[in-house]
């Protein structure tokens, strides 16, 4: 009979006297005493410890059950685990392989608790919050963000990120990684034994996380990812915003406690279109400057010397972690970490800032063509092809032995997107120099027959990058006022600089780049001062092209360091005839480039005239300014005239203003083949003119008639490359040089004038 119906019989009949004897030898019953937890099923044990688990959160933890909340550990090598609570302490189950189990009955909730753990080396027990209490740590928001390709600030979603999480410090890993089976943070502080941290799976987005308690800045960590075919691999953080110093390749778990100074540079930075203002740049590689120096050591002595020389910007090459340094940076597997060789991020922001503070703004070399396979990095990365491209035909570049992106997935889109963003907006990059755009832009790049796919157009056209590039450009403009963007693109592509709602004759919206390398100008203009001046006379028209096209685009023009590296020589050394010869040609290319349309890019050790190619190892041959070498004439007298090209250029607005106007530019003589001179006129927004004239001939030629403006009386000298103070043979005009009504050149009136040999002169009207 049971209870329920020995009541009712008690109610209708005689209640029976209670069997005192049988109470009082019972024994008691301990209702809160914990037993151990159901065992897990075979397959969801099995994952779990394989690291194959997509909801290890689901197991591991504290869920309540029937009869109270059981809790499950994995802790692998702990010899006892406990689960301590306000009030009480219970020790866990050991059910082997790390894992330990209880179920704490009389509760009905999940309380606040704490583990203690005591490992097999007799330490001392150890307090740890459990991973596995914890919601997920990322946002719905986010997570849509991430899932459609749109999430512009990605990096504070994916990664590392220190936080208080349910009113507990510690830090989110979370990282994308569709095609993994399991993903597990290993690092330092599991001793790179990544088992017991298991991360979830958020659904569709292919998005793993964990929050872990107590894991703050400093701690080094990468992820153990299993791949479909059930093997294990170990990778790098792709969002690791802070890494170790090669050849060490983990990521670390870092936050900016940077604070800013440059306000006033980043309000004013963007007063002026970049295509009408002036714009000189300083290209450089961090690391071979000043060999050995840090980033804030760098910050001590880079700003004043860019700013004596009077260039309004530097270039970095690319800064971003690369594990080979003999890729200069180029082949880059942390995209969102500067290179841990000179210092921490904030040292490098430190860096930045020191230079705005002096004035001059930061532009950047940005790689998003191509990564290298390294197998701790980003090549397949969760054991297929996911930021390259599936198709070998798409994915594998002949030149490099890199990979290139997928620009058509729209998550591998968004990580470039977003790292665009990441630079100009954590670190105050005022431009980004996108590298190598002409093998994003074409499927048959380097590529011979049967080697490429076509488009869906049958074209040789790669849609997808153009779509990227645009999509970057529009983004970055956007969100971080005043930036400007270049592009390293090396054929005729149409529309480079042109807005992306525009389209232009080949049926493609613009790309949207602020400006455009000329490397068309580049390549005619050294291959004629290469030639002795004898023969320039036959190459005459590489000189006078460039005009041809020069409203194309907006342009710079680039003498970086791909044209002084791999056997090229140094730019002076380019040059022709004896050394005073080689150094009048370096100063009259210099004069002649500075007055052309377009904006200036010069490389380190270019601005002394270094003989030696530019080393990597070494960097510029600083002992070449030493007085003790003589160097009064040699070196600094091309670095004064450098100094003074730059003061100049700022001062007339004839030279900068109207850069991308037709109107700005009128040749005076542009066929004097057999002279070797060249002549033009540059003018600003109110026509007044600039006079520029070089004679890349090793005579002096006198009495040299050029038509000018009829509206000037005289015009002086306001620069000369054969000044004796830059080390040349001072053949230069102290006095203003009067025109005359003599008709010239199409104009009704000229001047005369003595054009010093192998020397470009600049004339205003006195």
């Amino acid at each position: 009979m049971t209870a329920r119906s020995a009541g009712k019989t008690s109610r209708t009949n005689k209640t029976p006297k209670p069997d005192r004897t049988a109470v009082r030898k019972a024994p008691p019953v301990d209702r809160t005493a914990p037993r151990k937890a159901p065992p897990l099923d075979p397959g969801e044990r099995a994952r779990l410890l394989a690291g194959e688990h997509h909801d290890p959160h689901g197991v591991l933890g504290a869920h309540p059950v029937r009869g109270g909340v059981a809790v499950r550990v994995l802790r692998p090598w702990a010899k006892e685990v406990a689960v301590v609570t306000k009030d009480r302490r219970v020790v866990l189950h050991d059910d082997g392989d790390g894992l330990f189990s209880v179920v704490i009955p009389l509760l009905r909730k999940v309380p606040a608790y704490e583990l203690r753990v005591r490992y097999e080396d007799g330490g001392d027990e150890l307090a740890v919050r459990d991973p596995y209490r914890f919601l997920p740590s990322l946002g719905e928001l986010d997570l849509h963000l991430i899932g459609e390709g749109r999430h512009e600030e990605l990096w504070t979603a994916l990664g590392s990120r220190t936080m208080t999480h349910e009113g507990v410090a510690g830090t989110r890993f979370a990282v994308w990684a569709p095609n993994a089976r399991g993903v597990r943070v290993t690092g330092d502080f599991t001793c790179w034994d990544g088992t017991g941290l298991p991360m979830r799976s958020l659904g569709s987005t292919g998005v793993w996380e964990l929050f872990v308690p107590g894991i703050g800045e400093g701690a080094v960590y990468k992820y153990d990812i299993a791949r479909p075919d059930g093997s294990h691999t170990v990778r790098a953080d792709p969002m690791a915003r802070r890494t170790e110093c090669p050849p060490n390749t983990a990521s670390i778990v870092t936050e900016s406690h940077y604070v800013w100074d440059d306000a006033e540079w980043m309000e004013r930075r963007g007063a002026r279109p970049h295509h009408e203002a002036p714009l000189s740049v300083y290209e450089m590689h961090l690391p071979s400057w000043r060999p050995g120096l840090t980033y804030r050591q760098l910050a001590e002595q880079l700003p004043g010397y860019v700013r004596d020389l009077g260039f309004t910007h530097v270039e970095f090459m690319a800064v971003a972690e690369h594990p080979f340094s003999g890729s200069w940076g180029y082949q880059v597997t942390g995209f969102y970490a500067p290179t841990a060789r000179m210092g921490t991020p904030d040292d490098f922001r430190h860096l930045v800032d020191a230079l705005h503070r002096a004035g001059i703004g930061v532009l950047m070399d940005w790689v998003p063509a191509h990564f290298p396979k390294d197998d701790w990095a980003l090549a397949e990365f969760d054991g297929r092809p996911l930021y390259e491209h599936e198709d070998p035909r798409r994915s594998h570049h002949p030149d490099w032995g890199t990979l290139e992106f997928d620009y058509g997935r729209k998550e591998v889109r968004n990580f470039l997107v977003a790292n665009a963003v990441y630079w100009c907006q954590e670190f105050h990059i005022d431009g980004l120099r996108v590298d190598a755009v002409a093998s994003m832009l074409y499927l048959d790049y380097s590529r011979e027959h049967g080697e490429w796919l076509p488009n869906e157009f049958g074209g040789r056209e790669n849609l997808d990058a153009v779509a990227f590039l645009q999509e970057m450009n529009a983004t970055v403009y956007r969100r971080c006022p005043g930036i400007v963007t270049f592009a390293e693109e090396s054929t005729a592509w149409d529309g480079v600089t042109r807005a992306t709602d525009q389209v232009g004759p080949g049926g493609f919206g613009g790309l949207g780049f602020g400006m455009k390398w000329n490397m068309g100008w580049m390549h005619d203009s050294l291959g004629y001062v290469e030639k002795e001046p004898v023969h320039r006379k036959y190459h005459h028209h590489e000189m006078t092209f460039s005009m041809v096209y020069a409203y194309s685009e907006n342009y710079i023009l680039p003498i970086s360091h791909d044209e002084v590296v791999h056997g090229k020589r140094s730019l002076v050394s380019k040059m022709p005839g004896d050394w005073w010869q080689q150094r009048a040609n370096h100063r009259a290319y210099l004069g002649f480039m500075w007055a052309h349309p377009g904006k200036q890019l010069l490389y380190m050790g270019q601005e002394f005239a270094q003989g030696a190619e530019w080393s990597a190892e070494h960097g510029p041959d600083w002992w070449l300014l030493d007085p003790a070498y003589g160097a009064e004439a040699d070196h600094r007298g091309v670095r004064d005239l450098v100094r003074d090209l730059n003061t100049v250029y700022a001062a007339i607005p004839s030279l900068w203003e109207r850069d991308t106007a037709p109107e700005g530019f009128q040749w005076v003589v542009g066929d004097a083949a057999d002279d070797n001179v060249f002549a033009f006129l540059r003018f600003d927004a109110f026509g007044s003119p600039l006079l520029a004239v070089s004679n890349f001939s090793p005579v002096v030629r006198h009495d040299y008639r050029l038509g000018v403006p009829d509206t000037f009386a005289a015009w002086a000298e306001v620069l000369n490359t054969d000044a004796a103070r830059y080390g040349g043979g001072d053949v230069v005009g102290t006095d203003p040089v009067k025109t005359e009504s003599v008709p010239w050149h199409g104009r009704s009136t000229s001047l005369r004038m003595t054009l010093p040999p192998l020397a470009t002169v600049w004339l205003r009207p006195a």
